[in-house]
């Protein structure tokens, strides 16, 4: 008789969502030194036998957009995102990255998302990465350096234009992050400390992730009455520089915009047809950034994330602050200042809209710092499985998987991770789809989400029934092994 295989894990009886997209179907997984070695009709013996009966087994989640530069160096256990099923972040997004800055000074906007001058301590991002590795973080980190970040590192204040010893001197930096393994570039334009570049300097940036193989995101300049000007600026950079360009957070913002996504969507389909381009979303009709004055115009609801100046007021509408104190919203956001908040911006049926379309992926886009986050930081994901697919039917669940795994692993360029296929990195979830759903509100926003059974990256198993296991088996992603 033949010898009975055996292997490090074997998940049986499971529905297997492939990360393509594919039709669900039953079968087994067997994965040995944290690759997949078997899917479909493998049989065996293992070490560790998981019965999967009643839930699904799909690729690991790769958040495509998030914040969580310092989460993961400092708190590298990741509850809030391998709660949701999440194996891989995607770090260093709207302009705004950790590294390569060692600030003089306190950090200015939007910078202070991720913390303070004490947090920015790396001067290269081959530093960054070994303090990340030194960390063993729970899921595996891929990296965007943020042109933000090289503004502020090189220039005596960034709310200006640069000069050409400037631009040459955040190019050697970028250059330093793209050899040591750097996915590309993102810049946040939309902000203060970014607005100054012109298209010329932020192509001049994106050539040299070009030149090594990475990806252009951006938070493009203005997500309102601009936006379709705002979009081709994006697009116009990234094909002259000639990189895949991914719109970060797509949304059309304000009441008066609500409804432009009728045209915002049909213009990137014209523009995929001569440029690799894609774009991501968060399943909720409120974003979270800084909070800035000018962005209050007592129309929308404004619920305050945090505040160095009133800490007590995280968690409080911005319009029940200014009744309290008996002055305008504005004069409060003032007041607050230094702050972050949550922006009630968007219409539902735009979100659905983007949402729906094939070419976007899911980032949470989550604020892990924020004394009274916005709950896309703990339940993106199950959002996406639970609501938008299983409740209301935009796609199906094997669709929600494609856009959270083989669809952001081909716009990123990480060719080991995204779907279940013999000789790809074991990074895996097992949920059940007939309950996944999240639980964080505005309200309650640190909630685990529900239904996620059992996380493995690099085969490791790092979260089972509510609870982390104690194990970590994430690695930082390097581009050029990809």
């Amino acid at each position: 008789m033949p010898e009975t295989a055996s292997y490090d894990l074997l998940i049986k009886n499971a529905l297997l969502l492939d990360g393509d997209g594919g039709e669900p179907y039953r079968g087994n997984l067997a994965v040995t030194g944290g690759k997949i070695v078997g899917v479909g009709d493998v049989d065996g013996t293992a070490t560790q036998v998981v019965d999967a009966e009643g839930m699904a087994l799909s690729p690991g989640f790769i958040d495509v957009h998030t914040h969580d530069d310092r989460l993961v160096r400092d708190y590298p256990e990741m509850t809030p995102k391998v709660s949701q099923g999440v194996t891989t972040v995607i770090t260093g997004n709207c302009g705004i990255s950790l590294a390569p800055l060692v600030p003089d000074a306190e950090p200015p906007a939007p910078l202070t998302l991720l913390g303070s001058k004490a947090d920015y301590r790396h001067r290269t991002f081959a530093d960054y990465r070994a303090a990340v590795t030194a960390s063993k973080p729970a899921i595996n980190v891929g990296v965007l350096i943020g042109h933000t970040t090289l503004r502020v590192a090189t220039m005596d204040t960034p709310f200006r234009p640069t000069t050409a010893d400037e631009r040459t001197a955040m190019e050697a930096l970028l250059e330093e992050g793209m050899q040591a393994g750097a996915l590309g570039l993102s810049s946040g334009v939309f902000y203060k400390a970014g607005a100054n570049a012109d298209i010329a300097e932020l192509t001049q940036m994106a050539k040299v992730a070009a030149k090594h193989g990475g990806v252009y995101t951006t938070h493009i300049r203005d997500e309102y009455e601009k936006v379709i000007d705002a979009l081709a600026e994006a697009a116009d950079t990234a094909k002259e520089a000639g990189l895949p360009l991914v719109i970060s957070h797509h949304k059309c913002a304000g009441p008066d915009n609500w409804g432009k996504t009728l045209k915002t969507l049909p213009y990137l389909t014209e523009r995929r047809k001569h440029q690799p381009l894609a774009q991501d979303a968060y399943p909720y009709i409120a974003g979270s950034t800084v909070l800035e004055p000018d962005m209050v115009d007592e129309r929308i609801r404004i619920l305050i994330a945090w505040s160095k100046s009133f800490p007590e007021m995280a968690g409080r509408d911005l319009s029940d602050i200014a009744k309290e104190w008996g002055i305008a919203q504005v004069e409060a956001a003032k007041k607050l200042h230094p702050a972050g908040a949550v922006f009630f911006q968007m219409d539902e049926a735009d979100v659905r809209r983007v949402l729906s379309d094939p070419h976007t992926m899911i980032g949470s886009d989550g604020l892990p710092h924020d004394a009274h986050p916005h709950p896309r930081l703990w339940g993106t994901f199950p959002r996406v499985l639970g609501l938008y697919a299983r409740e209301i039917g935009l796609f199906t669940q094997a669709e929600a998987v494609r856009r959270m795994t083989g669809l952001a692993a081909d716009s990123f360029g990480i060719k080991d991770r995204g779907r279940l296929k013999v000789g790809l990195a074991a990074d895996l979830v097992l949920f059940d789809p007939d309950t996944v759903i999240d639980r964080a509100t505005f309200d309650s926003p640190l909630q685990q989400a529900h239904g996620i059974r059992a996380v493995f990256v690099n085969g490791v198993e790092t979260f089972r029934d509510g609870k982390e296991t104690g194990q970590r088996g994430g690695v930082v992603l390097d581009r050029r092994a990809a």
